[in-house]
This record gives structure tokens, C-alpha cells and sequence, in this order.
């Protein structure tokens, strides 16, 4: 059995440069392991439909399935904040691209 270094191409909060990010100024990837991809809003529906948005997109990208371990709702009831807070604690290794990268280094490897 022989081990195979993989380069990731990460940007400074861990995640693969090209991951496409979610598009609202109020939304963001979060720095924590199984990293919450957060979407936040007063409506939530819009909420909602942002992060799946941003699931097709980055399963596109990603070629695969997004690993989401669990969806967390709550809210923020301090006045000038979104109201709901919605987060998908994503698998670290999808938002870094590793299924990306394996894939495209067996391709090289096999001349695909």
C-alpha cells in the first residue's frame, strides 16, 4: 500500500480556494472543525433557499454530494440582526476540495 501526498490549494481560513462561497454579505463558511456554513436572514425561507443554492453549486463543484452532518436553526432576537440563523456543519475535507482533488489526481495519474 503506498501513500500519496495531496496539494490542496487552501486559503487562509482552510477551505479550497475555489469553494464557490455562499453570495449574501450576511452569510458565511465559519472556522471551526465540520465547519457551519451559516445563512442568515429575517425571512426564512430566503434563508433557506440560499443554502440550498449554495449545496448545488458547491456539489457541482465538488463533483459528489456535500457531506452536511447536521442543520442547526436558531435566531438572533438583538435589534439590527438577522432574525434567523441557519447553519449546515459541513464536512472540512469537502470544503477543502479533497474529493475534488483525489478525482482529478486519479485522472492524471491514469491519463484521462
Amino acid at each position: 500500500m503506498s501513500e500519496e501526498t495531496i496539494q490542496l490549494d487552501l486559503s487562509e481560513s482552510g477551505v479550497a480556494v475555489d469553494l464557490p462561497l455562499p453570495t449574501n454579505n450576511r452569510d458565511g463558511v465559519q472556522g471551526v472543525p465540520y465547519r457551519p456554513v451559516e445563512f442568515r436572514d429575517d425571512d426564512l425561507p430566503t434563508a433557506l433557499e440560499r443554502a440550498a443554492a449554495w449545496l448545488r453549486q458547491t456539489q457541482e463543484w465538488l463533483g459528489e454530494p456535500v457531506d452536511v452532518i447536521a442543520v442547526h436553526l436558531d435566531y438572533d432576537d438583538t435589534k439590527g440582526n438577522p432574525y434567523y440563523d441557519l447553519k449546515l456543519l459541513c464536512n472540512d475535507e469537502d470544503l477543502a476540495g479533497v474529493p475534488r482533488v483525489i478525482r482529478d489526481n486519479e485522472r492524471a495519474a491514469t491519463g484521462q
